[in-house]
């Protein structure tokens, strides 16, 4: 359950899909441990189970770790852990919404992972079948997710939100028939319904890789082979490192002058706040902008385009 590191803190990523009776009265519980352990985070809980990211010291997700899975209800749950130096997110957030993942079908017609769900991989198996001919390998996030990083030759549908989902795979299904098709997500907890809607649409080869993207770059046999990038997570690191091999590589650069870049930014006009990837070199002369009419925009509007250095203290 723990992970052998000399970082202070801990990041915890883990879902169950599991019936909660009353999602309101496990809300309150749920803070109240959350609160007492000092974890900050993103939790949702709804009636079909529970979906979050928390930080806090060792000790501390150690203990939450131990409490959850002293819970008969998430006995057995799987925890991904990365080290950290310190809180990767802001504040604590758990809110209760009708789905953990949402898919946008119609009540009747969701998906219960429980009950229908792609075959699961493990690394070495996803690896193996990805090498396989005439296989379909779907990215189940959405498209800036998949911008940062995605699995080498993958097919990347341009949506902004999982709920776009069916309207995608409706469009284009003559294409995935009777093809061998391979999902992936960054915990698994998306692919889980994903693989399930496809199968349900009668598409008999679906597969889905087992504890996601994260798994897969620590896996001791595979090390994140042919993940190209980095993979996009939603707290303060945006990216994290998933590849540790020799085909590891950068694919993404600077708007600007084109050189290999990594790091997301939010365009500083406030009307605009695209995600966009601009050097530190080029953040330095030209600003955090995605294009001149940005930065007009902006400086229009007395922002800076650059901002001022920040006055030691």
């Amino acid at each position: 359950m723990t992970q052998a590191s000399s970082a202070p803190y801990q990041v915890l990523l883990y879902y169950r899909y599991v019936p909660i009776a009353d999602a309101a009265a496990y809300h309150t519980g749920h803070r109240e441990l959350c609160e007492s352990l000092e974890l900050r985070g993103r939790i949702i809980i709804g009636s079909e189970g529970i979906n979050g990211t928390v930080s806090g010291s060792v000790e501390n997700t150690n203990r939450y770790m131990e409490a959850m899975l002293a819970d008969p209800l998430t006995a057995g749950m799987e925890f991904k852990i990365d080290p950290a130096e310190g809180h990767v997110f802001a504040k604590l957030s758990i809110k209760v919404r009708k789905e953990i993942v949402t898919l946008g079908l119609p009540g009747e017609a969701d998906i219960d992972p429980n009950s229908l769900t792609g075959e699961r991989l493990s690394p070495r198996e996803f690896y193996e079948a990805m090498q396989e001919e005439d296989v379909v390998v779907i990215d189940g996030r959405n498209d800036y997710e998949a911008e940062l990083g995605r699995f080498k030759n993958a097919i990347c549908p341009p949506i902004r939100s999982f709920r776009d989902f069916p309207e995608w795979l409706r469009e284009n299904a003559p294409n995935l028939r009777g093809r061998k098709i391979l999902t992936y997500c960054t915990g698994g907890i998306r692919c889980e319904k994903l693989s399930g809607y496809i199968r349900q649409e009668g598409f008999d080869q679906v597969y889905q890789l087992d504890g996601g993207i994260v798994k897969y770059g620590k896996d001791p046999e595979v090390r994140g082979r042919d993940f190209e990038g980095l993979c996009y997570v939603f707290d303060e690191r945006v990216g994290v490192e998933v590849n540790l091999t020799e085909t590891r590589k950068i694919i993404t650069h600077c708007r600007s002058c084109g050189a290999e870049e990594s790091r997301y930014g939010n365009c500083r006009w406030p009307d605009c706040n695209e995600q966009i990837f601009v050097c530190s070199d080029c953040r330095g002369t030209h600003g955090l902008f995605c294009g001149e009419a940005c930065r007009e925009a902006a400086a229009g509007a007395g922002i800076p385009v650059v901002p001022p250095p920040e006055i030691p203290v």
